[in-house]
């Protein structure tokens, strides 16, 4: 196809008055759309091999932290009690100190997550304070207040009793589907490692 040194906007200005036949119009819109196609598709079939690749090596490597202790419950109680949704976000919730502490533990020392990539939100009924669980659980996990997300605070009726021994539902949040992909690996080379089924 031949070029021309015109600008876009020029050649817009000099070619709005034409029309174009329903057969050009159709010619156009389906060029355009076969490209868009392609290009996704290309997209997809490059994620599916990086996801795939991802979990591979990680369920390969599970078999050598089968000796630590670590490893097999951090990765039981996230296989348990963790998000395994479709957008890849790792995510563990519990109102249980020591469980929190434990995975708090996990994550850095078997998972090496970057400090700054930790996420915390806070639920909690409004009935008690919500400074003071933001603080208790910024000494719980080690991680800055700055790095919590918006406290989620559930309405309660006033009839319900405040009870002293609660600290709320503390969620530790980790943005990375490289993280996610890897645990999904590590949880599959446990089942093959027991001889479970997936």
């Amino acid at each position: 196809m031949d070029k021309i040194d015109v600008s876009k906007s020029s050649l817009s200005l000099w070619l709005r008055d034409i029309k174009l036949t329903p057969k050009q119009q159709e010619k156009l819109f389906v060029g355009r759309e076969k490209s868009r196609y392609f290009a996704g598709s290309k997209k997809k079939a490059i994620r599916i091999l990086q996801t795939n690749d991802i979990i591979d090596k990680s369920k390969k490597e599970a078999s050598s932290f089968i000796g630590s202790p670590l490893f097999l419950a951090g990765l039981s109680l996230y296989w348990a009690e963790g998000t395994k949704n479709s957008n890849e976000s790792v995510r563990f919730s519990n109102s249980d100190k020591a469980m929190i502490e434990l995975m708090m533990r996990w994550f850095r020392e078997i998972c090496n997550v970057p400090e700054k990539k930790f996420r915390v939100q806070i639920h909690m009924h409004n009935l008690h304070c919500q400074p003071d669980l933001e603080k208790y659980w910024s000494h719980i996990v080690g991680v800055p207040r700055r790095q919590f997300y918006k406290t989620y605070i559930k309405e309660t009726s006033l009839g319900q009793r405040k009870n002293i021994l609660y600290n709320g539902t503390c969620t530790i949040t980790v943005n990375s589907r490289e993280l996610f992909r890897k645990i999904v690996g590590w949880k599959l080379g446990l089942q093959e490692y027991f001889n479970i089924s997936p």
